[in-house]
């Protein structure tokens, strides 16, 4: 499949259910329905999300076990398929060799594009280091015929950001398709596009979606798309037609929601938001990770109820 990487991408939450035993598990049947409602959905100028992205950081990656998520994302390459849309999955891993292995593993159930996440060690990794994290795992994809794409997260990774030498050496690697950065600081991405104006950049955070579209964002992968789809999709061809004001728009009727995509708890924020929005609060509560207090139940409530006052005045709740 040839990727552009043009425009948004959903970063879907994994739907959770208990089991008899009272337990929970991955729900595949719930966790389709959702990407499937989010991927048929329009922008006003008729454009889709252009891919898929299953057991990122909002899907509960850290969370699974080996066994759950390839289940999980074979199961997300159907829809992917259904939809003509590159699946993405997220990757971390300790040492290179054990990301090599997963790189392997997700070659087998439809994945075409792997983000890998920096190095999961105590100590901070040099630069040589780091590198050779990132040629296996672009190298490994090389022979299983997918493609990586670096993810910088310093907040997920608990240090510093991957330096822009860094970033620009990874980009020149063959099965390096783009590069994702998940920061508010968009001068990373500006700096980048400086110095090769034909990289292809996917910004991480959702209340930077403009900014790092001035800055040379070719697109992004967005947490709070998933829940107001058409509202997300219509900002970046905003971004994307250089409509600055209109797009602005949208992020700040979003803005409310948007900030706790760069909390600490944003999956769990969000994935309550998805299921207030769709009328299932239980579910949406249903997670791997924290437990929230009421007071975090209720903050969630007021911003997405925010949110979508601002994006009815909009048309864009759909």
């Amino acid at each position: 499949m040839s990727i552009q990487w043009n425009g948004v991408m959903p970063a879907v939450f994994t739907w959770l259910k208990e089991s008899k035993s009272g337990a929970l598990e991955i729900d595949l049947d719930a966790t389709q329905k959702q990407a499937v409602g989010i991927l048929k959905t329009q922008g006003k100028g008729g454009s889709r999300m252009s891919g898929l992205v299953g057991s990122g950081t909002l899907g509960e990656n850290s969370y699974l076990s080996t066994k759950q998520r390839l289940s999980l994302l074979r199961s997300l390459s159907e829809v992917a398929k259904e939809y003509n849309v590159p699946l993405i999955s997220g990757a971390a891993a300790e040492s290179k060799e054990e990301l090599a292995k997963i790189v392997e593993g997700l070659a087998t159930v439809g994945v075409d594009t792997v983000m890998v996440m920096p190095p999961k060690t105590k100590a901070v990794p040099s630069e040589k280091e780091m590198y050779e994290y990132y040629a296996l795992a672009e190298a490994t994809a090389k022979d299983v015929g997918l493609t990586i794409m670096p993810y910088n997260n310093p907040d997920a990774a608990g240090y510093h950001a991957l330096s822009t030498d860094l970033l620009l050496r990874l980009s020149v690697l063959p099965k390096v398709t783009a590069l994702k950065i998940s920061t508010i600081d968009v001068s990373i991405i500006e700096t980048l596009m400086l110095e090769n104006k034909d990289l292809k950049i996917l910004a991480g955070v959702d209340t930077v979606t403009v900014y790092a579209g001035l800055a040379g964002a070719s697109g992004g992968v967005t947490g709070v798309g998933t829940i107001f789809p058409k509202a997300s999709v219509t900002m970046q061809e905003y971004v994307l037609n250089g409509e600055w004001a209109e797009a602005n728009k949208i992020s700040q009727a979003l803005n409310s929601l948007s900030y706790l995509d760069a909390q600490p708890l944003l999956m769990e924020y969000l994935k309550l938001a998805m299921g207030i929005h769709h009328n299932d609060v239980a579910g949406g509560l249903r997670t791997f990770g924290k437990k929230l207090t009421q007071q975090q139940i209720d903050d969630v409530r007021a911003r997405y109820i925010l949110a979508k006052e601002r994006l009815e005045v909009l048309d864009l709740i759909g």
